[in-house]
């Protein structure tokens, strides 16, 4: 068995020697010294591997105070630790935002002999405090059973294939947990289960689970995720557009800064994935989304149309603000151990971006906010696409990222 703790993230060759060129640049180099470069390169990609140092949620400030959401937190959080108190933050700026610090990683957790693997998606769910669900089972020990003791591991390269009895590739311990249901039933010739599991008690990073836990009043989003919406700084009364909204963690978060008061536009080109943000939608008590199912790129109307649909295309500046969460790479998406997208496929999402970015200033409102943001760390998708925006269009300004609230 090849079994790892955590190591560095592993990219394909490729995509490695890319980021090398990157993040080991000769002006990066001359401005920090060759080691600190590198002491920060390194640094970098081992970060990216391990969760976030706090689990962070959004008080829905629509429904009820953050005072209020934080007792009810704190109560459902001693529940689940049972005895040992994890404290609640608030953070110290951002006033919608409750923070549960990350136990861990907890190295002196002892193995049992059955094993259950994971995929890497279901994987690093777990290192964020989720239980293990059945579809994201690949395999059991061979008389695994209801109720037995069963440690687990995320297969991170992928090669584990289902149902089999024992895996001897790479994997990573991510912990011991009680099995709901026997393998049989994991497997079944039915068809595949849903539900529960394992129920993990051990965990390497003892975090909260959030399932069905305070789900109107609260919502679980990456802090970087939460700043963005922050930035936009969107007013009672305005037309704000995102673009790119699924699965609605920002559309909701805009439309609870809003106080409900407004509209806000939500598109996204998978039919699912806009079910999904209308459901959030509903969930959180927001009436002001309006969630479609459109393609960014098209979203520019050149002549007003005879219907009085209010939908997409929309004429040129017609919104007060907009958001663009662009499709990326994902390579700053935590925790990842492995990332196994080719070159040609992380470099492909720049001529997107800037189609989508085209669309946006020529839909912004003189004088509007247009946010740009991507959950990657490439700078050809960052900092190369704000300053070829700045060049291509003379009639936007870059202003100072700084939170309004």
């Amino acid at each position: 068995m090849k079994m790892s703790f955590f190591p560095q993230i592993s990219f394909h060759c490729e995509v490695e020697e890319y980021l090398t060129k990157v993040f080991r640049n000769n002006e990066l180099i001359t401005a920090l010294g060759p080691q600190e470069a590198e002491n920060k390169y390194q640094s970098l990609l081992s970060h990216l591997s391990h969760p976030p140092s706090f689990t962070t949620v959004r008080v829905n400030t629509h429904l009820a105070s953050v005072k209020h959401v934080k007792k009810l937190l704190f109560e459902e959080i001693q529940k689940q630790f049972k005895g040992l108190r994890v404290p609640v933050l608030e953070h110290p700026k951002l006033q919608d935002i409750l923070l549960i610090p990350v136990i861990g990683p907890r190295r002196d957790l002892q193995k049992h002999e059955s094993e259950v693997v994971v995929g890497a998606q279901c994987g690093y769910a777990v290192l964020r405090g989720a239980h293990v669900y059945v579809p994201g089972i690949i395999s059991t020990s061979r008389f695994v059973k209801a109720g037995d003791l069963v440690s687990v591991y995320s297969d991170i390269e992928g090669k584990c294939k289902r149902g089999a009895k024992e895996f001897e590739g790479v994997k990573v311990f991510l912990g011991n947990g009680i099995s709901e249901l026997s393998r049989s039933e994991i497997f079944s010739s039915s068809g595949p289960l849903k539900g529960l599991g394992i129920r993990m008690i051990e965990p390497v990073y003892l975090s909260p689970s959030f399932d069905n836990v305070l789900p109107s009043h609260l919502f679980l989003q990456n802090l970087p995720s939460v700043v963005v919406s922050h930035i936009l700084n969107p007013q009672p009364g305005e037309k704000i557009l995102d673009m790119c909204a699924a699965p609605g963690g920002k559309t909701t978060h805009i439309a609870a800064l809003m106080h409900d008061q407004g509209e806000v536009i939500a598109m996204d080109r998978i039919a699912n994935k806009v079910k999904k943000i209308k459901q959030n939608a509903e969930l959180l008590q927001l009436n002001c989304v309006k969630a479609f199912c459109y393609d960014g790129t098209k979203a520019l109307s050149v002549e007003k149309r005879e219907d009085d649909q209010e939908g997409p295309p929309f004429l040129p500046e017609s919104f007060d603000r907009i958001l663009l969460d662009a499709p990326c790479s994902g390579m700053g998406q935590r925790p990842n151990m492995a990332y196994s997208s080719t070159l040609k496929e992380v470099t492909s999402y720049q001529p997107l971006q800037r189609k989508l970015f085209t669309v946006a200033v020529k839909l912004l409102k003189p004088g509007g906010v247009l946010v740009y943001s991507t959950c990657t760390i490439t700078l050809s998708e960052n900092e190369e696409q704000v300053a070829w925006a700045l060049k291509r269009f003379p009639c936007i300004q870059l202003h100072p990222q700084s939170q309004k609230r």
